[in-house]
């Protein structure tokens, strides 16, 4: 008999169509009645399939007391409750192993763009301004300044060999110490202070808000560059505006934002910013590895062998 696998956010249709030839698929992301599809179908489900953004809370895990693995499809789970999974014994895992390259890619896009002014160089041009202005206002090279990393996981560190590669020097903060011959700076005040352009790359969730907070902000100061791909709840955004308003703040790059999928429109007016719609792991390729994450963990977890991605 098929193991019964609680849909919570489907994956991508290819993956779609392994999982419903392996599981008994039932689709929580389609029931109109949720609450009542849940005490249906829940005491039979053995596994769970979702992302992160969709809520796993305390009460639906409660409804699923044969539960023994979730398989997010995504790197952040801060709408999961993992504390009552571990509780539980309930496994769980991620996809960041296939998202790191292209998020790193996506955080260097927008330090250049926001180093090199792409947003308002990009109007100048559209407008005619270049024909009846002449050149663009020279801006500054990448090559020699600092970078500071909020975050040295995975990708932290794809983010830290792109951006030396590009002659960066490069330092990071994190709860301790790695193995990492980039310098340590502990505390994120400090690294802003030292940095010329600061990158956060950590979780999102409680033990993160507002990491990067308004001291943080304005340290690195009128030149300094804010790039965020990591959770709009680890950025002041508050702080962020009115700093980036005031010339506090030189410029940002943004993947996040405090409220998704609409931006406070006090930001989003900003002309020194740069906004992309969360979308740093949006390619075919990566979206179809992150799923293939999903189907693989959950056929290791039901042929007894370890978890490819494990979090707790």
């Amino acid at each position: 008999m098929k193991p019964d696998v609680l849909v919570i956010a489907p994956i991508r249709p290819k993956q779609m169509a392994l999982l419903e030839a392996s599981y008994r698929l039932h689709r929580y992301d389609q029931a109109a009645e949720k609450a009542a599809f849940l005490a249906e179908v829940g005491p039979s489900c053995v596994a769970a399939v979702t992302n992160g953004h969709a809520p796993l809370d305390r009460a639906m895990i409660a409804a699923l007391p044969g539960l023994q693995l979730v398989a997010c499809v995504s790197a952040g789970f801060e709408s999961i409750d993992l504390d009552a999974l571990t509780e539980r014994g309930v496994r769980m895992t991620t996809t960041s192993d296939a998202l790191f390259d292209d998020v790193a890619d996506t955080a260097l896009m927008l330090m250049l763009a926001a180093r090199r002014d792409l947003r308002r160089a990009d109007a100048y041009v559209r407008s005619g301004d270049w024909g009846r202005q002449g050149m663009y206002p020279l801006q500054t090279s990448i090559r020699g300044k600092k970078l500071g990393i909020v975050g040295m996981g995975r990708i932290g560190q794809a983010i830290a060999r792109r951006c030396e590669g590009l002659g960066m020097e490069v330092a990071y903060s994190g709860r301790s110490k790695k193995d990492l011959p980039q310098a340590y700076i502990a505390a994120p005040v400090d690294l802003a202070r030292w940095a010329d352009v600061l990158m956060v790359a950590v979780a999102g969730g409680p033990d993160t808000r507002n990491l990067v907070d308004e001291a943080v902000i304005r340290a690195l100061g009128p030149e300094g560059t804010l790039v965020n791909i990591a959770r709009g709840t680890v950025v002041d955004e508050p702080a962020l505006i009115a700093a980036l308003g005031d010339g506090g703040l030189g410029s940002a790059g943004l993947d996040v934002f405090l409220n998704e999928p609409e931006p406070d429109p006090a930001l989003t007016a900003l002309p020194n910013v740069t906004l992309y719609p969360h979308h740093a792991s949006g390619t075919e390729e990566t979206r179809d590895a992150m799923a293939q994450l999903v189907v693989d963990n959950l056929a290791a977890h039901f042929a007894g062998k370890p978890l490819l991605t494990p979090v707790n």
